[in-house]
């Protein structure tokens, strides 16, 4: 599957923000994770005058949709009060848009090569011993037609225009070692400067988010294009696309050869031709078959209509699987014969065979593929655009080698991230009436965004450094495969290549189990019962024939990892982390076996929410619960929840100090609460529930126990 174009941790400057193309740049990289520096002079067409009302309101319609940013109103011409802005609020500066703008058919005054060329070169200027310190930088300088072709009556314009293509074709070569990239583009859009020279019809077609996509990609470090010359405008790029498709920079980036391919192109001689090209290639858009301009803008507002999607579940689905599965799973995330603790996971016969833990996202899958998805009602969107995003998967038991499994699954929520859709799947794996594993899919749906939704949701699943190296035999994804994943992208070259990428790429899940078994081996010793969770990111794909490096930091018994492509440094899973359950006494830390006590289930799910929400939790309640559990009388169980301390904790144990409250409930008891069966103070006076210490506190129980507590 194929990531989605996110600037998590890049900083942009888009000059002249406050409307037009600056505008719908700085939103489309606000709502992909970049932190924004909306700069605007505030100033009238003519380029008199100044305000600060522009900038502050793409300021604030960047925060309303959950994204950073801060206002700047200097002049470019003050190059670097710009950047130290960017530094001031965010640290650092990895991108500049120069699209400062004044009205040339109002203006003959060398403002126009103030505001354009000295404009753009001061603010270019102080950002680039910056980029060379941190070898990454990509710049976009903002030309036109009338500086490409010449223009009656706009001989200052043209040559501030020019000039630009001369300065950014001059970074690129020198950028190129400090991986500073520097393109060009000649826009052409409807906008207030030129709705006065332009037909209203041909403003509607030409909006000013349709270009966005076009910039959004060359700003982004996965773009490898440098010192090019773009003319953009939508139906340019819709045309040389498919024409019923929405644009955006993931579809921009996938068709990039296409785009570019000028096999039997136009090659307009002056102004004239190019617009007169321009609006006959309108004109066929327009009327094809009612094909109408496609809203592109990360912002856009259509309705997606998958909403009501939530909370429903899909089909139960069932998986069968032997011992054979689980060592060809073993296979496909690189098990060897070569290492002897590997061992166990490839032979049946051996003393200690066991299933990988991460074999817990196969049946999972299962439950989605095979039309699961397809089959709620709500869901309208179109599975091509379908990413793999994150992934999340936590056991309760170490697997067994074999048996059949059911899966239930449902939409945990959808979120807005209004260049697409974010689809939370929740999966719960059994093995008859016992829970198994938990998984999470965090799924990216490109273009299905702007249905003006929530973007965060409460029921997403969000030292010493050592590294482990494997490299990815090319035959690996052919190997992974068999485990169920049977999408063409990572076998097929010819399909891989509509994609955009020259080989067949590794199943992100593949990496997943890489990244997992590294950790197992270096901190837990192949021991597959000490395995209790993982999440990830996921970020850019993997060729085989590359190296895989897992680097670890450990912090108690989480172990943080990143993992990269050795070649190129590239980072391909992010934001990860595995927890491990605690060595005691030589034995691992796991849930009972049939039998026992059926609370240990609950006490997992709010060691999960405690994790997530643990901060916040602290706040509400402020207390330290100790839990006794009980079994025919005797204590069976005791469990800490600290709500008082840093973040939050579960512990399984007495509280080394003095608890806020302690109660005292049977197993069976304690179920019958948790699942609303059976009233807590009906309980306390009914003493089937003790209480000691401060039994005020007892009522912020409801923080702890409520929904996502139940089983």
């Amino acid at each position: 599957m194929l990531e989605p174009l996110v600037f998590d941790g890049k900083v942009v400057i888009v000059t002249g923000a406050g409307g037009g193309l600056g505008r719908e740049y700085a939103l489309a990289f606000g709502v992909r994770g970049a932190s924004v520096v909306v700069n605007d002079l505030g100033g009238d067409i003519k380029g008199g005058g100044k305000s600060s009302n522009a900038a502050d309101k793409v300021v604030e319609e960047i925060k309303a949709k959950g994204g950073k940013a801060v206002a700047n109103y200097d002049s470019v011409e003050d190059g670097e009060k710009l950047i130290q802005t960017a530094l001031d609020a965010f640290g650092r500066i990895d991108i500049i848009v120069n699209n400062a703008f004044i009205n040339t058919f109002a203006c003959i005054s060398d403002l126009i090569h103030r505001v354009h060329l000295r404009g753009s070169f001061m603010v270019t200027r102080a950002a680039w011993n910056h980029m060379k310190k941190q070898k990454f930088g990509r710049i976009i300088m903002t030309s036109s037609a009338a500086g490409i072709y010449g223009n009656f009556g706009q001989a200052n314009y043209s040559a501030a225009k020019l000039g630009l293509l001369g300065l950014a074709n001059t970074l690129a070569i020198e950028g190129q070692k400090y991986n500073i990239h520097c393109n060009t583009i000649a826009p052409t859009a409807g906008s207030r400067l030129t709705e006065t020279v332009m037909p209203p019809v041909l403003c509607e077609s030409l909006k000013a988010e349709y270009v966005a996509p076009l910039v959004l990609w060359l700003s982004h470090d996965q773009c490898q294009e440098n010192g090019g010359l773009f003319e953009v405008c939508w139906c340019w790029l819709d045309w040389k696309m498919k024409k019923n498709q929405g644009m955006f920079p993931e579809t921009v980036r996938d068709q990039w050869d296409n785009i570019c391919d000028f096999t039997n192109a136009t090659k307009p001689a002056n102004i004239n031709e190019s617009v007169a090209t321009l609006v006959e290639v309108l004109s066929r858009v327009e009327t094809d078959e009612g094909i109408a301009p496609n809203p592109t803008s990360a912002m856009a507002t259509a309705a997606s209509g998958i909403s009501p999607a939530v909370g429903q579940k899909l089909p139960e689905s069932t998986f069968s699987y032997s011992q054979t599965q689980c060592i060809l799973y073993a296979l496909g995330v690189g098990m060897s014969t070569k290492d002897d603790d590997h061992l166990k996971f490839l032979y049946e016969g051996h003393e200690d065979f066991s299933c990988l833990p991460t074999f817990g996202v196969i049946p999972s899958q299962a439950a989605m593929m095979d039309g699961g998805l397809g089959s709620v009602p709500g869901l309208n969107f179109d599975f091509t655009r379908l990413l793999h995003g994150e992934q999340y998967l936590e056991l309760f038991k170490p697997l067994p080698t074999s048996g059949t499994l059911t899966s239930q699954a449902r939409i945990a929520d959808v979120l807005d991230k209004g260049s697409g859709a974010v689809i939370l799947l929740d999966v719960h794996t059994y093995s008859g009436k016992e829970l198994l594993c938990y998984n999470q899919y965090s799924l990216f749906i490109v273009g299905a965004g702007g249905f003006g939704g929530k973007r965060t949701s409460d029921k997403a699943m969000d030292i010493s450094k050592r590294s482990d190296l494997t490299l990815i035999p090319c035959f690996q994804a052919a190997l992974y495969r068999l485990s169920g994943d049977w999408n063409p992208l990572h076998i097929d070259p010819s399909f891989a290549a509509m994609g955009g990428f020259k080989s067949p790429i590794l199943h992100g899940l593949c990496s997943f189990g890489f990244a997992a078994r590294h950790v197992l081996k270096q901190y837990a010793n192949n021991d597959a019962s000490r395995f209790k969770s993982i999440k990830v990111r996921f970020v850019k794909p993997v060729l085989p024939g590359q190296s895989l490096q897992t680097e670890m930091w450990k912090e108690g018994n989480r172990i943080h990892i990143q993992c990269k492509v050795k070649e190129s440094g590239a980072v391909v899973l992010s934001g990860a982390y595995v927890d491990l359950h605690a060595a005691a006494d030589g034995s691992p830390q796991i849930l009972p076996e049939a039998g026992g006590l059926k609370s240990e289930l609950v006490f997992a799910e709010i060691g999960r929410r405690i994790k997530d929400l643990g901060a916040e939790m602290v706040k509400k309640v402020n207390a330290v619960f100790g839990w006794e559990i009980t079994k025919g009388g005797n204590t069976a169980a005791q469990w800490t929840i600290d709500l008082k301390t840093g973040a939050g904790a579960l512990h399984k144990g007495p509280y080394s100090g003095k608890t806020d409250v302690t109660i005292t409930v049977s197993d069976d008891d304690f179920m019958e609460v948790v699942q609303g069966k059976l009233n807590p103070q009906k309980a306390f006076f009914a003493g089937k529930l003790k209480v000691r210490g401060n039994i005020m506190l007892s009522q912020k129980l409801e923080v702890i126990l409520k929904d996502y507590a139940k089983l």
